[in-house]
């Protein structure tokens, strides 16, 4: 397993991952997938931030991703951000992801973050419990701010500090 900065020669993985999650699971309350566009100008987006966007390889392929940004803009919230992080579903359980939330948190730190915020669908009970084992603690139930496939869905918000 090898966890390094997303290129654009990744994209194509990153598709093969991110849209099916998009298109078939209340994981994101997106409901618009990804474009080869769309990733380049997110990665480039990312870099000139000083924020990372990682991929997890297994096997030699891509098999995960994380990102982050700040939590909300303004200056004053600076030093908070907020990550998103999915695998491919025949790579959970390897620690793929631990080591992807390792990296994206190391990476934040080294860059001045104080916090980072998860931002956990009430329907994706797998990845609440894994923000909680990686030490995240649960500070909020946002009711009914999702809408997707026809019902309105809850968030928790999860949050680490970092520093």
């Amino acid at each position: 397993m090898t966890v390094r900065p997303a290129t654009p020669d990744d994209i194509p993985a990153l598709l093969d991952i991110w849209n099916p999650v998009i298109r078939d699971t209340a994981v994101t309350f997106n409901s618009v997938e990804k474009t080869p566009d769309d990733l380049v100008q997110m990665i480039a987006d990312k870099a000139h931030a000083g924020h990372g966007f990682l991929v997890a390889e297994h096997g030699g392929a891509v098999a995960g991703f994380a990102s982050y940004g700040q939590f909300r803009g303004g200056i004053g919230y600076r030093h908070t951000m907020e990550h998103t992080i999915i695998l491919g579903p025949q790579t959970r359980g390897l620690g793929l992801g631990r080591a992807l939330m390792h990296g994206i948190e190391d990476h934040a730190r080294n860059g001045g973050a104080h916090s980072i915020f998860a931002g956990v669908s009430a329907e994706n009970p797998e990845g609440r419990r894994f923000h909680l084992a990686m030490g995240y603690t649960e500070i909020a139930t946002l009711p009914q701010v999702g809408w997707k496939f026809g019902r309105w869905m809850d968030l928790y918000l999860l949050q680490k500090i970092l520093s």
